[in-house]
Formats: C-alpha cells, structure tokens, sequence
C-alpha cells in the first residue's frame, strides 16, 4: 500500500472527495463547492491518496496564535488502523506549535486521539446559526 499525504489543494477532485465520503457514511451534507470553500479557508490540510484516489482527510481551522481546532479527520473504512490518519495529524500538528489544539469527536475515536496524546475534556458545546449550510 504506498500511500501519499498532499499538503496543498491543487488537483484536488471535490466531486470524487464528496462521492467518497458519501459512500463511506462521512459525508454531511455539503456540496462539492462547500467541501472546496471548507478547505481552502482552513489553515492547514492533508488529503492522503492510494495511487489518485482519496482515502483520508484531515484539516485545521486556527488563529495562527494560540487556539486551533481539528476536523474532518476520515480515513476510508477498508483502509482504517493502518496508521493514515496518525499520518495525517502528525503533518497537521507540525504546523501548529504553541496552539492549543481541540477537537469533538464520537467516542469510538477517543483511544486514538488519546494515543496522539489529547486529553478528555468533560464539556463541549455548540449552536448553528440559522439552517445548518445555508448563508444568507
């Protein structure tokens, strides 16, 4: 299996990201153009690929100071516990020196963000402002 990890987001094929995720129960809703938009705003990414096809995302959102936030972190099923999305975070935290890095995340995930060395936090809370992918 020789899998790459692309940093920057040219070449990127948003429609065959979303039919992935869609096919491996990832995907949230977003169109194409929303899935290019999310990750172009971000402040750092990773798409890992087998051959041209994509089997893992990962990305930040941060301030580039003192506060970032992981998401969208996917691996494609089949190719799960092999160390992609490790991978993925490692390059993704490379960035983010001196930044409190959070995340939410089901609890089937949390012994391999532990393994990564995050920390169990007892609250989290969120709002959605208006309906959920819509702008005005």
């Amino acid at each position: 299996m020789n899998v790459h990890y692309k940093r920057e987001l040219d070449g990127v094929n948003w429609g065959e990201m979303k039919a992935t995720l869609r096919e491996d129960s990832f995907d949230n809703g977003r169109t194409e153009t929303q899935y290019k938009l999310s990750f172009e705003n971000s402040f750092s990414t990773c798409i890992a690929y087998i051959d041209d096809k994509i089997i893992g995302t990962a990305r930040v959102l941060s301030d580039g100071v003192g506060n970032a936030y992981a998401i969208d972190v996917w691996t494609l099923s089949k190719h799960r516990r092999k160390g992609i999305a490790t991978r993925m975070m490692e390059l993704l935290i490379e960035d983010l020196q001196g930044q409190h890095l959070y995340l939410q995340t089901d609890n089937d995930t949390l012994e391999f963000y532990v393994s990564l060395g995050f920390n169990k936090r007892p609250t989290g809370m969120n709002i959605v402002i208006g309906d959920y992918l819509k702008r005005k």
